[in-house]
Formats: C-alpha cells, sequence, structure tokens
C-alpha cells in the first residue's frame, strides 16, 4: 500500500510539473472592444427575438415582413438597438400579453421609422 500511494504521489508531481502554469492569457480591452461587444450583443438578441415563430406570426399579423424587420434591425444605429434590446429583456418571461403586445408595436414602430428614415 506504501509502495503504491508513493508511486501515485511522484505521477501527479511529475505532471504537475509538465502542465503549464499558464493556461489563459490576460490583456487589456480597449473601450471601443467592450462597446462593439455589446453592440453586437444586443443586435443579436434583438434578431434572436425577430426568429421566435410567434414573433413572427405576430409581425406579419401587423403587416410587416420578418425578413424585412431583421434588415431594419442591421440598419439601425447601436443606440437604438441597444434601447431596444433592453425594452424586450424588460418584458415578462411568460410571453407575449399586453405588455409585450406593446413593446410588439414598438418594434414595429422603431422598424417603421428607420425604414422610413432610410427613404430620405
Amino acid at each position: 500500500m506504501h509502495r503504491l500511494r508513493n508511486t501515485f504521489c511522484r505521477l501527479l508531481i511529475a505532471l504537475m510539473i509538465w502542465t503549464p502554469f499558464q493556461l489563459a492569457q490576460a490583456s487589456m480591452l480597449g473601450t471601443d472592444q467592450a462597446v462593439q461587444s455589446t453592440a453586437q450583443a444586443d443586435r443579436a438578441h434583438v434578431l434572436g427575438v425577430l426568429e421566435r415563430a410567434d414573433v413572427a406570426d405576430k409581425l406579419k399579423l401587423y403587416g410587416v415582413d420578418p425578413a424585412q424587420a431583421r434588415d431594419r434591425v442591421g440598419a439601425m444605429s447601436d443606440d437604438e438597438v441597444s434601447t431596444l434590446a433592453q425594452k424586450i429583456d424588460a418584458l415578462p418571461a411568460a410571453g407575449i400579453d399586453g405588455g409585450g403586445l406593446i413593446v410588439l408595436l414598438i418594434i414595429g414602430a422603431v422598424i417603421w421609422w428607420a425604414f422610413s428614415q432610410n427613404r430620405r
């Protein structure tokens, strides 16, 4: 038993020496990179909501093409997308109810506004 324990300890020591100590590399993240990654996450979140079948059905019900809505979100500024993502996050988790309908209307209004701004 003593011999097995010594062999096991020696094996662990050898593995600790062999294993590199720095597996992760830390570096500074610039402000531009942080803002860009946040904007990309917000845009992905809004697009993810638009991909949901229930949201696409509601958009079609209000006469908005889901593909056109995705294009409009792609054309929105980072601030607009961030505001929209915050409004979506404020929704209750139960799904689209009276408040969800309001947010859906806000999404439609923002898309309509962005579309009308691009026509000018």
